[in-house]
């Protein structure tokens, strides 16, 4: 019988895997290295394991020890497959960007939980590399991994994933792209890569916020560099041991909404569910598709699998809020979905200027059109009320007829955005979209400058 004697030998043999569709503009032929099918769905399992042997030859480790590690949720993941085969207890301290779908999983698989704020110094005691150090000190028998600077990380990567690479291309791999992070992947990877052929180039996708490209090309750790992101996985703001600048050729960045877009992209298109470092990943590649020929073989590595970013990248609303979703705003119908199951607020022309500042307060709105039997005669913005006021408080008291400005435009909903957008400026901040069925929406310039985001 072929059969694994525990769930860690299962790790590695990944597949290679041919991109077609989101590459078809790049010469060059560009594979996958889909990471997700070790048994804990990332690339981080072949280093956790590795790092736990290590300690146990070291004497680090002990047995019935306690394993904690400052973890973007992968690291925490492999190290939780390793720590119930060789019984240990695991606590994985996560920063509060991570999503929860990773915290989730560790829990399931046993570990213990503890979230750190994100926007913090490295250095500060709620940052969760201090948070971890703490606790490797307090709990007796526990071992702290430091994934960032022990060099079991790209240890791994030399002895396992460096190998497939050159094995499952015939040696024909001429270039390397993936995430960086503790630096441990593409350091190992590159070290390996670069003895079997110098030539081969070594790439290292970065994210804006992050020090990793700027001190590569200058030498300077330029703290004024980091500031947070979403990206999940690469970037970071201290500089890992494990990151072996000299195997790494060039980093290039890519922002949060590409690394997003691209992830979705790989999915819907390729059949690759995986994680944002991979959308990254791609993003970057094409960034530098010129540098590549029809000669040159690239493989691209994907970390980890996108059920951990169910909520987050694959979450249509959590998309549209940041930005991130790329929607098609065609006409001013399209524009209106967003709130089209609100009713239209309305003034009556003989309300007083008070009642406007209600309902102003009331629904948080900036503009109103007015009515007089039932049309569109006048109309209110919050600016032209506000100075109206300054000059004048005892206005509040005044029908709105009295100080009403001219009607917004009535557009038709099937009105391109662009001719829309034209109507609206300094003196006129909205139009009145008028759908088949009769009914009417309003449309304002905060409505065009959100479709256009």
């Amino acid at each position: 019988m072929k059969v694994y004697n525990n769930i860690l030998e299962t790790i590695g043999n990944t597949p290679l895997v041919r991109l077609n569709k989101l590459t078809k503009g790049c010469k060059a032929t560009v594979l996958a290295k889909v990471e997700t099918t070790n048994p804990g769905n990332s690339v981080k399992d072949r280093m956790a394991v590795k790092m736990i042997e290590d300690a146990e030859k070291n004497g680090l480790l002990n047995p019935g020890g306690t394993i904690i590690e400052g973890t973007s949720g992968n690291t925490g993941m492999g190290l939780a497959l390793a720590a119930i085969v060789k019984g240990y207890k695991l606590i994985c301290v996560l920063n509060d960007k991570q999503s929860k779908e990773k915290m989730d999983i560790l829990r399931a698989v046993g570990a213990e939980v503890v979230v750190c704020p994100t926007a913090v110094e490295p250095t500060d005691p709620r940052s969760y590399y201090s948070v971890s150090k703490r606790l490797a000190n307090e709990i007796p028998n526990s071992w702290y991994v430091n994934q960032y600077d022990n060099l079991s990380n790209r240890i791994a990567h030399y002895e396992q994933t460096g190998p497939e690479i050159w094995e499952q291309t015939d040696g024909k791999v001429t270039h390397f792209i993936v995430g960086v992070g503790t630096g441990g992947t593409i350091s190992g990877v590159g070290k390996y890569l670069k003895e079997k052929n110098p030539n081969v180039k070594i790439w290292g996708i970065d994210t804006y916020g992050s020090v990793f490209k700027k001190y590569k090309e200058t030498g300077i750790f330029d703290e004024n560099e980091i500031y947070p992101y979403i990206t999940e996985g690469i970037g970071e703001d201290i500089l890992p041991a494990n990151v072996d600048f000299d195997v790494i050729d060039l980093f290039e960045k890519v922002t949060d909404k590409d690394a997003a877009v691209y992830t979705r992209r790989l999915a819907r298109e390729e059949g690759i569910f995986v994680g944002n470092s991979a959308g990254a990943a791609i993003g970057g590649l094409l960034q530098l598709q010129d540098q590549l020929t029809e000669d040159d073989v690239v493989v691209v590595l994907f970390h980890d699998h996108g059920s951990r970013y169910v909520g987050k990248i694959f979450n249509d609303d959590w998309m549209r809020e940041r930005g991130f979703l790329e929607e098609e705003f065609k006409t001013a119908e399209d524009v209106i979905a967003r709130h089209a199951d609100l009713p239209l607020v309305t003034l009556y022309s003989e309300e007083l200027v008070s009642h406007a500042i209600m309902k102003m307060r009331k629904y948080n709105i900036s503009q109103i059109p007015v009515l007089r039997d039932g049309e569109l005669v006048g109309s209110l913005n919050d600016s032209q009320v506000y100075q109206l006021l300054v000059d004048n408080p005892a206005l509040r008291d005044t029908p709105i007829s009295k100080i009403m400005q001219k009607p917004f435009p009535v557009v038709q909903a099937n009105a391109k955005l662009e001719d829309v957008a034209k109507l609206i400026n300094e003196q006129t901040p909205a139009v009145i979209v008028e759908r088949a069925n009769g009914d009417k929406k309003i449309l304002t310039r905060q409505d065009v400058i959100a479709s256009l985001a």
